[in-house]
């Protein structure tokens, strides 16, 4: 039943669910798996037949270059629904792995399906998913081409710290985030060198820090400046306190 309420609460961050959407999402069968650090959940190139709900740990999308590179494209926490649109591809254009152990909870797209048609409000709510996802990814593009290094960065945190806030996992300013510095680089387009200097400079700023696998924040307001971060693209119904 956890991954059943990881769902009801993922959709509910931006979707309205009436007490027979939720309770048809009670009735779905997940199975749970446990990852290792690095291990792939779903390869570029798979056909999928399952999709899958962050339980706990951390996992990220990623494309995998000719080079044998990666370039990360989003990074997902407990709660998060990282492949709510494989149910509509035939074929996955990016792979999913582990950052750290995680435990995911996966159920097959023919039930999903099932569950759509008797209930259409969760096929928009699920639609609405995908979508927000799409949101953050043409933010990511005009982070990574348009912003100096240190907004760039700042506006990374930012939101990783917006999301984590409305799924609750913030406590007293600060969010487990087991990203390393080689992963940030890669999300960021930026060389390791050049992920040291700039976070050297946004904590001169006093606003944030990242170090050991925590992110601090302790100027909410100057990050958000820095990293020129307006939460509306997310499309959450409410701030998160």
């Amino acid at each position: 039943m956890e991954a059943n309420r990881t769902v009801i609460t993922k959709l509910k961050e931006h979707s309205q669910l009436s007490n027979d959407d939720v309770a048809e999402i009670k009735t779905l069968s997940f199975a749970p798996r446990e990852l290792v650090d690095h291990e792939d959940l779903i390869r570029q190139g798979d056909e999928p037949d399952r999709s899958v709900v962050v339980l706990s740990g951390w996992v990220a999308r990623y494309h995998l270059l000719p080079s044998g590179a990666r370039q990360y494209l989003s990074f997902h926490m407990p709660g998060d629904w990282p492949d709510a649109q494989a149910i509509f591809l035939d074929r996955m254009d990016h792979a999913v792995c582990a950052i750290g152990p995680a435990v995911v909870a996966s159920i097959a797209h023919k039930e999903l399906i099932r569950a759509i048609s008797r209930r259409p409000a969760l096929g928009f709510a699920i639609w609405r998913e995908t979508l927000i996802d799409a949101s953050i990814f043409r933010e990511a593009v005009t982070n990574n081409s348009a912003r100096s290094k240190p907004a760039r960065m700042a506006h990374l945190f930012c939101e990783l710290f917006y999301r984590a806030r409305a799924l609750g996992h913030v406590r007293d300013d600060q969010l487990p985030l087991p990203v390393s510095l080689v992963q940030l680089g890669e999300a960021l387009g930026m060389a390791i060198a050049t992920v040291n200097r700039t976070l050297v400079e946004l904590r001169a700023s006093r606003a944030v820090d990242f170090r050991s696998g925590t992110l601090t924040v302790h100027d909410w307001t100057r990050l958000c400046a820095i990293g020129e971060f307006d939460p509306g693209y997310l499309h959450l119904k409410k701030q998160p306190r």
